[in-house]
């Protein structure tokens, strides 16, 4: 074995058998605490083991909204629209990994306070937070919608309790929240370390694919049936008007495949860190698979009927034995898969709303008053949200048209374009040759957003 081999294979070993450096002018005691200081204790992850975390964090309530992503754009461009968004997720985490590699930094906000100082970081904290709190609400009202029911168009969509035991207080939308809120999310959402919600996390991708088989299978009978219409393939286009409101999906599209907040902490834990650029292409080619299905077979099954929230669409006879036991399966099942999913999207918010408000205090699990007071208020917050927000569209376009946006696609074009400006020549003739692709279609997202904005469409 040569010496070039021997170096190669300590490279790859994990960070936990990194010898630490000793300043002999430093302080024994930390002048202030390091966000990525505690990020060696979870070192070793399996490259398998990162994709489901990842692919975790991309699949959430945005699979609800997509069929109606379909009845908008017509079947053909809603397809191409999710695999083309699939790419351009790809290519702006791929920026992230980069220049947070060449900055040496450990984390989003590390490389966005590295790249623009404290300012930027802060910015990026707050973005991270209005993305989660309307990903949250989202996942409450998806919940609210399923087991106490909803209202569209004029028309009552039964929830499950509703149909069950009948119209009563104890099954009322505020109620079941609330019950939800204090006996599911407060107790999960109490847990300090994320590693601790691994075996719900488990379930609650079990519970997806529950919901995913069963819709695939129901369309695929009544398809044999010939009781499927033919769907509709494009939009229907008759004026700017209509043209216009076609970009009002861009923002649920955006909001469906933002998980880069956690890419950083994945790849501080894998042993082989070179891998997650494979574990990123893994998660989002298995992603947009799951999405394609839930929107192609969403929308066959319900066509233009199709709500914006497709589990509400689940309260109707659909013809086919045992039709209401399969009505109950789906809807149960991902409202399940919802409430496990939220500590999770919860964790990252909590800690980003720390660093914001406390930025040099010590870690937030040593101060229990800290943890909890953060965490209440952070609960009682979407509470109230789900509770006052009419329907998942409408916070899928506000989050969508403004916080993941920037976390997804401005932040890593901003900070490539930062590195091409002050960086090395090899830096930028790095961008420039190799990202060239990607960058131009950050751009162009970019530019529609900001005009559609503007035009009050989005």
């Amino acid at each position: 074995m040569t010496i070039g081999s021997l170096k190669q294979a300590k490279e790859k070993k994990s960070r936990k058998n990194k010898q630490a450096v000793v300043d002999e002018q430093s302080p024994l005691l930390p002048t202030k605490h390091k966000e990525d200081a505690g990020f060696d204790e979870f070192d070793g992850a399996s490259f398998s083991g990162a994709v489901f975390n990842l692919s975790t964090t991309i699949v959430g309530a945005g699979i609800m909204a997509l069929p109606a992503t379909m009845k908008s754009l017509g079947l053909i461009p809603g397809i191409a629209m999710i695999v083309f968004m699939a790419f351009l997720t790809e290519a702006s985490i791929e920026l992230l990994i980069r220049f947070s590699r060449t900055s040496k930094s450990a984390s989003y906000g590390g490389l966005m306070g590295d790249t623009f100082g404290k300012y930027g970081k802060m910015l990026l904290q707050i973005c991270i937070l209005v993305n989660n709190i309307g990903v949250l609400v989202v996942y409450m009202i998806i919940i609210g919608d399923v087991l106490s029911g909803t209202k569209s168009s004029g028309v009552h969509h039964a929830g499950v309790l509703e149909g069950w035991f009948g119209t009563h207080w104890w099954n009322s939308r505020f109620f079941i929240l609330l019950v939800t809120t204090l006996g599911i999310f407060a107790p999960l959402a109490s847990l300090k370390r994320i590693d601790s919600l691994r075996f719900t996390s488990a379930l609650s991708v079990a519970l997806a694919v529950v919901f995913l088989v069963v819709t695939v299978g129901i369309t695929i009978f009544k398809l044999m049936n010939g009781t499927i219409l033919m769907p509709r393939l494009f939009p229907d286009v008759y004026d700017i008007t209509s043209f216009l409101k076609l970009f009002t999906v861009v923002p649920v599209l955006v909001t469906a495949y933002i998980c880069h907040y956690n890419v950083h902490s994945i790849e501080n834990e894998l042993e082989d860190s070179t891998q997650i650029r494979a574990v990123v292409k893994s998660s989002l080619a298995l992603c947009s698979s799951v999405y394609v299905l839930t929107s192609l077979f969403g929308f066959l099954l319900f066509g233009d009927a199709t709500l914006d929230d497709v589990l509400a669409n689940f309260d109707t006879n659909l013809g086919i034995p045992l039709g209401s036991l399969l009505n109950d399966v789906v809807r149960v099942s991902y409202a399940a898969h919802l409430m496990l999913v939220f500590p999770i999207v919860f964790y990252p918010l909590r800690l980003n709303l720390d660093g914001l408000l406390f930025p040099s205090a010590r870690p937030l699990t040593c101060d229990n008053l800290r943890f909890a007071s953060i965490s209440s208020g952070l609960i009682a917050i979407i509470f109230l949200g789900a509770n006052f927000i009419p329907s998942i569209w409408d916070a899928f376009q506000f989050t969508g048209a403004t916080a993941a946006v920037c976390v997804g696609f401005i932040f890593p074009a901003s900070v490539t374009l930062r590195f091409a400006l002050v960086g090395t020549a090899d830096d930028q003739r790095s961008i420039w040759h190799s990202n060239k692709e990607g960058q131009d279609l950050v751009y162009i997202y970019d530019r529609h957003c900001c005009v559609f904005k503007r035009g009050g469409y989005i």
